[in-house]
């Protein structure tokens, strides 16, 4: 695999750090602005919103760009906003910094997962889309912790900053080990990447996303309730457990990039087919502390096992501008996130219980499954057609005229 994937990856883990880092800098983040912890959290809305809109307008504007450069100017946006965020003084500035990071955070994935595949044999594309989002995942298991730890010692100020260091840091790998013009097809320009969105395929692989990680994040964003009310762990423990979810993410992101490069379709399909079992036994896994720590490692390899597929699916159903498309299927995670946290909530405040997010996200998963299915049909139905055609062509057919041109 080429070195230039670790550039990447490196943005990535800078990325997915300033991503979930703010989940456990809430209470500091609150205490020192002297805001309540339900204001805080509209801080890590603010930077979701950011990528879902930023993911397809930034593609957009960048269209006819060289994509090494930007790659590089979105870092350089990813490190100001952080910047910024540290010197945020009140809410509001605090808000405003929070939605300019979140920004670039789908175009840098968008625009890098049509990069890595460029880099490669057309054999290693999942592999080296996996590798990419390897940083995300490693996020999970040391960026999110340490960044943890630095802001309750030396402050959330603080942890931002080595953020925006991480960010610099990518910058530098970008310029160095990203090739000029990478191997890759040539930009379709905006008329001809807006074109690919009006396919049906294209949209429905962004549903298929939409629907497997929104069933995810059904249950992961209330993991922390489930793990104390259900399985009875202290909340101190709770910090090493999501890092065994970070640890299965990785499994599971690696495991599907070398599966899908031998079959797309079927590690997407076993990919959620795995998520929904695992989901549909998470009551019965969270009875035990020893179960209930075995389901948050396979609950975060089944989800990432359909991660790089997702993405590769969406690229290829875009294939002639897929940079625009590729980007979109970030906002596409970042609503499956918003989603699904909406869902699970529905199911806790109906009062079914601890456990019953998960169940809400195994009927999700479903849902995904059907949509997959539904897209495999379209492309099989599509692929016969254009069989018959093709046949058609070589045995001479010629298809009648138009009357009016026969005349």
């Amino acid at each position: 695999m080429p070195l230039a994937l670790l550039a990447l990856a490196v943005g990535a883990f800078g990325i997915g750090t300033t991503e979930f880092a703010m989940m456990g800098l809430l209470p500091d983040v609150a205490d020192d602005l002297r805001i309540s912890i339900p204001a805080a959290g509209h801080l890590v809305s603010a930077y979701a919103l950011g990528v879902v809109i930023g993911a397809p307008l930034l593609a957009a504007a960048t269209a006819r760009m060289s994509r090494r450069t930007v790659l590089v100017a979105l870092m350089g946006l990813f490190v100001a906003g952080n910047a910024l965020s540290a010197l945020a003084p009140g809410e509001h500035w605090l808000l405003a910094a929070r939605f300019l990071s979140g920004l670039p955070h789908g175009a840098f994935f968008g625009v890098g997962a049509v990069v890595a595949t460029g880099l490669v044999a057309p054999e290693r594309k999942a592999r080296s889309v996996s590798l990419m989002f390897l940083g995300l995942t490693v996020a999970n298991i040391a960026g999110v912790p340490a960044a943890t730890l630095v802001g309750q010692h030396l402050g959330w100020r603080a942890a931002f900053l080595g953020v925006s260091a991480i960010g610099l840091v990518a910058i530098a790998s970008l310029f160095l080990l990203i090739p000029r013009t990478p191997a890759n097809a040539p930009s379709a320009g905006l008329r001809g990447e807006l074109a690919a969105l009006r396919s049906l395929p294209v949209w429905l692989a962004l549903g298929t996303t939409v629907a497997g990680f929104g069933a995810l994040f059904s249950a992961y964003s209330y993991i922390a309730p489930m793990l104390t009310d259900a399985a009875g762990y202290a909340e101190g423990s709770v910090t090493l457990l999501l890092a065994l979810f970070g640890v299965g993410a990785t499994v599971g992101n690696l495991l599907g990039g070398r599966l899908a490069d031998h079959s797309l379709r079927g590690t997407l399909f076993g990919g959620l087919l795995s998520l929904i079992a695992v989901l549909a036994l998470f009551p019965a896994l969270m009875s035990a502390q020893w179960s209930a720590a075995v389901a948050v490692v396979l609950l975060g390899t089944a989800a990432f096992v359909t991660g790089s597929p997702l993405q590769l699916m969406v690229m290829e159903k875009a294939s002639a501008a897929p940079s625009l498309a590729s980007s979109a299927n970030q906002a596409a995670f970042n609503l499956a996130n918003a989603g699904g946290a909406w869902i699970g909530g529905l199911a806790l405040a109906a009062g079914f219980g601890a456990t019953s997010p998960a169940l809400a996200g195994a009927a999700l998963a479903v849902l995904g499954l059907a949509v997959a299915a539904t897209a495999h049909a379209v492309d099989r139905r599509r692929a016969a057609v254009e069989t018959v055609t093709t046949g058609r062509l070589i045995a001479g057919h010629v298809p009648d005229r138009p009357k009016a041109l026969r005349r």
